[in-house]
């Protein structure tokens, strides 16, 4: 769980009751609790070992909290627990993100090819912290913070897919009013706008920018997203066919596929839309 630097509870590591990861959540908590009563120590004492609140340790111990990894290992260390503590880390990664972003996570993390076409906003895998987290605060209702916490951490971990080896082939083509629609103010754009001109350097990576001026292309009803699978099956989603749902059947995936090729042809080249965004971030 997140601490500030008084070793208090911070936003963005609370868990839900309903929430169907809350099980493992209280499982780690209680393998926390019967080390620590094994060992003979008290909540405070533990707290005070591992450089944590006495009050932050009691929700991480009944599962209202997630505990963070260093919190596990400093546990696990100070109780001598051999492991058992520190082995619940991957699972609490995992649990501090929506269900939504769980299940997304684990399609991008085995897709081996990505397409992507975003419309209103930088696509989320390209997004900086800062951009994601002014990007959510417009939401209404407005997000808690600890809402908003967990959004922006589940959106940065998402990034992982650019580590991955073998590397998947990734192509985004972005509007061009994505690139100029300061979300966050003009130095957070700035950032933004050097960030992508990073992750278009990357080999497995392919960034186009569609110009306003094009107007007559199959993308103006929504995103398109298409992620393909190493044994051969894909899924895909776009925001005005299917309701919106990710789907799978082959003659639904023929038909994004299709729009998503002709937007990728008449958007700029790589090497012109990487101009392009050079040529912006000096406007900006």
């Amino acid at each position: 769980m997140g601490v500030n630097s008084d070793g208090t509870d911070e936003p963005g590591w609370a868990v839900s009751p309903e929430d169907e990861i809350a099980p493992v959540v209280e499982a780690a908590g209680r393998q926390v609790r019967l080390w620590r009563e094994a060992a003979g120590m008290r909540v405070v004492e533990l707290g005070q070992a591992i450089g944590y609140g006495e009050d932050l340790v009691r929700k991480v111990e009944r599962g209202a909290r997630i505990p963070r990894a260093e919190f596990l290992d400093r546990a696990d260390g100070v109780l001598n627990a051999g492991g058992h503590i520190a082995a619940f880390k991957e699972d609490m990664e995992r649990a501090r993100y929506p269900k939504k972003v769980r299940e997304l996570a684990q399609l991008e993390a085995r897709a081996v090819e990505q397409l992507l076409y975003s419309n209103h906003n930088i696509h989320g895998l390209l997004q900086t912290e800062e951009y994601a987290r002014a990007l959510f605060a417009t939401w209404r209702p407005t997000l808690s913070q600890d809402e908003l916490a967990r959004a922006v951490a589940a959106r940065l971990a998402r990034r992982a897919v650019f580590d991955r080896s073998p590397a998947p082939e990734l192509s985004f083509v972005q509007e061009e009013v994505t690139l100029r629609r300061p979300v966050g103010g003009t130095m957070v754009l700035r950032r933004q706008l050097e960030h992508l001109l990073g992750v278009a350097q990357l080999a497995h990576v392919e960034l186009q920018v569609m110009p306003t001026s094009r107007a007559d292309h199959p993308g103006a009803a929504g995103r398109i997203q298409v992620l393909k699978f190493g044994d051969g099956t894909a899924v895909g989603r776009t925001d005005d066919e299917f309701n919106g749902r990710p789907v799978s059947d082959p003659r639904q995936l023929r038909i994004l596929e299709l729009r998503y090729g002709i937007i990728r042809a008449q958007a700029l080249s790589p090497g012109e839309s990487l101009a392009f965004i050079e040529q912006a971030l000096g406007e900006t």
